[in-house]
């Protein structure tokens, strides 16, 4: 996850740009690109996380190393709360709601999300949810050019969603989510009883109050998730414009009059060879994640 970028994606002219430099690289503070963020919203198990991977791999990022990568992946999940004791008791019976916005540290969040804005070298929490515990050990992300922030509850605080320049939301039935869920919590050991419990308890009723109305904010709205490949190369070919540093012919072409982009649902699949040859297949986190 540890990036950094070296093309610029601002207009001509543009000031936007703060000063770091490489831990341990040897070499004097150069400016970093102020990046395009990116927020990727959606509920449990609807394929944030596959998005953005595979976003990662037809851009031809995800084999290069960390340090010098243009894009970067980041997961709302990694700034879950510091657990009490009886909440992390509750957790490890299933009774803890992590689908609930006060979850989330949502100052640390916040704040790092700004650092990265302003083109910072960031360290990130490390969550492990088979404990419940925030670890010791911490992620180092580089500056990069374009930063893909992703979980289901990225545009529900107003002063995080707005610091998104374009907001995603993967929209999958739910009765797939929910099947894609069930087979994943059994894969680590979890009882089918409890997973639907906590489903019914916690997941549902706080997709229906807290992430699904999100999407209204959405400026472009994915269907099927990484099943629609025609929506992921539009996505694709937008990010290799930026990263080309034609960010301006990329707002001229997709903003409105308002300076967002207009609100769509992308187009059900059609037969369509991907815009790059796809390459290996990186992970976001570890199969213990919860969303």
């Amino acid at each position: 996850m540890a990036t950094t970028g070296s093309n610029g994606i601002g207009c001509s002219g543009s000031s936007n740009s703060s000063s770091s430099s490489l831990p341990g690289a040897g070499e004097a503070e150069r400016p970093h690109p102020r990046p395009f963020l990116i927020g990727v919203s959606g509920g449990t198990a609807s394929g944030k996380s596959t998005v953005c991977e595979k976003i990662m791999e037809l851009v031809g990022q995800n084999e290069v190393d960390h340090r010098q990568r243009k894009v970067v992946i980041l997961s709302q999940d990694r700034f879950y709360k510091v657990l009490t004791t009886e909440q992390k008791a509750k957790a490890l019976k299933g009774q803890y709601n992590f689908d609930h916005p006060d979850a989330f540290d949502n100052e640390l969040m916040q704040m790092t999300l700004k650092n990265i804005v302003d083109g910072q070298t960031v360290e990130v929490p490390t969550y492990d949810f088979v404990t419940h515990s925030r670890l010791p050990e911490t992620t180092m992300v580089y500056p990069a050019d374009v930063v893909l922030f992703e979980g289901i509850l990225v545009f529900y605080t107003q002063d995080i969603r707005d610091m998104f320049h374009l907001r995603l939301f993967v929209d999958t039935d739910s009765d797939v989510r929910l099947s894609r869920r069930v087979l994943r919590d059994m894969k680590r050991g979890r009882d089918l009883e409890q997973i639907l419990t906590q489903y019914t308890t916690f997941v549902k009723p706080a997709f229906e109050e807290f992430c699904l109305p999100t999407k209204k904010y959405a400026d472009v709205i994915i269907p099927r998730g990484v099943d629609n490949m025609v929506a992921i190369n539009l996505i694709v070919q937008h990010i290799q414009d930026i990263l080309n540093g034609d960010l301006c012919k990329w707002q001229r072409g997709t903003m409105n009059g308002h300076g967002r982009s207009s609100k769509r649902p992308f187009p059900e699949q059609v037969d369509s060879s991907p815009l790059l040859a796809p390459g290996k297949r990186s992970h976001l986190e570890s199969s213990s994640r919860p969303h």
